[in-house]
């Protein structure tokens, strides 16, 4: 015991065949402390643990109590099991990092109560189920995870507070499927969940407007937004394993677009979106992007093209850059954009976090060159690395707002 506070209440009680580790006092694991427990984890409603080290759990984990970390600490919990393994408690249980890792089958965790990741969330083997009971997985503002695959991930409700970075680590069955969204303000928080079923008894596909053409009828997203006001950028995967094939096949009259189910008007309506390919290695083949007007149960479509340019006499969008000085593409340019000042232009990388965001963009000053002037979770003043990227365009035209939104490319060589 030694590091550990003298504070310890700890008491191993052995009842018939069951044995548990059960702790009704205060707790410290000071860091660069290891302790384990190869019995069932049980923190009463009067334990305290302040977790600032490693902390092994071999089997359940229950916390009634307060179970949390200093916050200069690099604590780290891992779950590591040669059987299925309940995490449960009627408190809040918060952790600087945590780490999945069991092979006993393919959903070893069994997740029913709210978890809190300050920091990391190491997926490396082991499905995390949440879906069947009120399990939550909570990531803070500067919290992220790693390792996701089909092997590992979240099968159930997921949720992201602040404007960092995130890849929602969501799936069902054994499909590793994440979705993306881009947040603006640090207490925005998102709630995603991720489905891989029909909901059309639910929201009939035949009840759309009238550009969309096929539904994604084998799965769809629930995302839902918890706090904040402002709309965001949502990407959305496609999966052979999951997204049916039509979805994968060009044409010449359709688009994918994402849809979502508006309630007041009881029909699915086309939220338009850009497609592009992933790379190579990803457990998903293609991402769709665009800016959402509310929140809901979203899916994928395929929706009418509509006029790829606007008017000649308005604007020409020319969506390739091109930043090495030489004077050929080195800026994002949209030629006659000067005409409509009242305008604002904001880019996005492939994940959803802003890069750019402009207004009053123009053909001479204020233009995007290639270099992010986004938020922090951005290096500013540092020029972006070659690869898709994704623009939303509003401008006034005749007292009316017109929205033009797609894929730009970045590459530093002409081609």
């Amino acid at each position: 015991m030694t590091g550990i506070s003298r504070y310890i209440a700890i008491l191993l009680c052995i009842q018939s065949i069951t044995a548990q580790t059960v702790n009704t006092g205060v707790l410290t694991i000071e860091p660069n402390t290891v302790l384990s427990t190869f019995f069932a984890f049980d923190n009463k409603a009067s334990g305290d643990v302040l977790h600032n080290g490693n902390f092994y759990v071999y089997s359940d984990f229950k916390n009634d109590g307060l179970f949390t970390y200093s916050d200069l600490s690099d604590g780290k919990t891992f779950f590591i099991g040669n059987s299925n393994q309940v995490i449960e408690g009627a408190s809040i249980s918060e952790f600087q990092n945590i780490e999945f890792n069991n092979v006993s089958s393919k959903f070893p965790f069994s997740l029913k109560t709210t978890v809190v990741v300050n920091k990391l969330s190491s997926f490396r083997n082991g499905i995390v189920d949440g879906s069947h009971d009120a399990g939550i997985m909570i990531f803070k503002e500067n919290a992220s995870h790693s390792q996701t695959s089909n092997l590992s991930f979240v099968d159930g409700r997921v949720e992201k507070i602040g404007t960092a970075k995130f890849e929602f680590p969501i799936g069902d069955d054994v499909y590793y499927r994440p979705s993306f969204n881009d947040a603006n303000k640090v207490n925005d928080t998102y709630t995603t969940e991720y489905f891989f079923e029909t909901i059309g008894n639910i929201h009939p596909y035949t009840s759309k407007e009238a550009s969309i053409v096929t539904i994604d009828e084998a799965e769809y997203w629930n995302l839902t937004q918890e706090q904040g006001t402002d709309k965001a950028v949502l990407s959305l995967t496609l999966d052979k394993n999951t997204t049916p094939a039509i979805f994968f096949q060009e044409s010449n009259d359709t688009e994918l677009a994402i849809v979502r189910w508006d309630a007041p008007t009881s029909k699915w309506i086309n939220e338009k979106g850009a497609a592009t390919d992933v790379l190579t290695g990803a457990d998903y083949t293609k991402l769709i992007t665009t800016q959402v007007s509310g929140y809901s149960v979203f899916t994928i479509a395929l929706v009418k093209k509509e006029n790829p340019e606007p008017p000649s006499d308005e604007i020409v969008i020319y969506n390739a850059v091109s930043p090495n000085g030489d004077g050929i593409n080195d800026t994002f340019h949209i030629k006659g954009i000067d005409n409509f000042p009242n305008n604002k232009v904001e880019i996005y990388n492939r994940w959803g976090v802003k890069v750019y965001d402009a207004k009053s963009y123009n053909e001479s000053d204020i233009m995007f060159r290639g270099y992010s002037e986004g938020r922090d979770t951005v290096k500013k003043n540092e020029g972006l690395p070659d690869g898709t990227y994704f623009y939303i365009l509003e401008y006034e035209s005749a007292g009316k707002t017109k929205r033009r939104s797609g894929y730009l490319y970045i590459s530093k060589e002409n081609k």
